[in-house]
């Protein structure tokens, strides 16, 4: 039988040096939502429970404005490699990329999506891309909810558990909420 995970019910926004390090023989499903950015990455985990989903770990990976982007891309990699081998997901949700403010914009994103999925393809994981729409629909009801909505609604679902101030940790924490609603066979949270 594997080792159960000790879950806490409240704990503060962890930064990466403090992660919890999920044992090797966990037999549980974690669920690790990314939000890419080249600048910030948000993530958030959670345990697939019956009595609901978990917050296991969520924050941000900032790199360094000063830097070029392929610095900053490399950093990003070895970060999110680093928070892979620690949490140790089943899942890994990555937003997908959308067209918003400018072309140069989307193209960094993509660059930054490029990074989140060769370290989750890395790790083994099953990945799934949703787009920032249907998480929000899946969370809030509204494809077109705005983030802070989307973080009341991820603290509704992850009650009690205290969450990041990041919207870009939430916005992970949506993506690997809207994978276990999806998964559910009652289709909701």
């Amino acid at each position: 039988m594997g080792t159960t995970l000790p879950i806490p019910t409240s704990h503060p926004p962890l930064s990466n040096s403090a992660l919890p390090e999920v044992p090797d023989d966990f037999t549980g499903r974690i669920v690790l939502g990314i939000d890419p950015g080249t600048l910030v990455v948000g993530y958030g985990a959670v345990v697939d429970r019956k009595a609901g989903p978990v917050l296991l770990a969520a924050g941000v990976l900032r790199a360094s404005p000063k830097e070029d982007v392929p610095q900053r891309l490399g950093y990003l990699a070895r970060e999110l490699e680093a928070l892979i081998a620690r949490l140790k997901p089943s899942v890994i949700v990555v937003e997908e990329a959308f067209c918003g403010k400018s072309v140069q914009s989307a193209l960094r994103i993509g660059e930054a999506r490029g990074v989140a999925l060769a370290a989750a393809a890395r790790f083994g994981s099953e990945i799934v891309q949703y787009p920032p729409a249907v998480a929000k629909r899946s969370v809030v009801g509204n494809g077109a909810a705005g983030k802070q909505q989307v973080a009341r609604m991820v603290a509704r679902a992850l009650h009690p558990a205290e969450l990041p101030d990041s919207l870009d940790a939430t916005d992970a924490l949506a993506l690997a909420l809207t994978y276990l609603n999806r998964a559910s066979p009652l289709g909701t949270l």
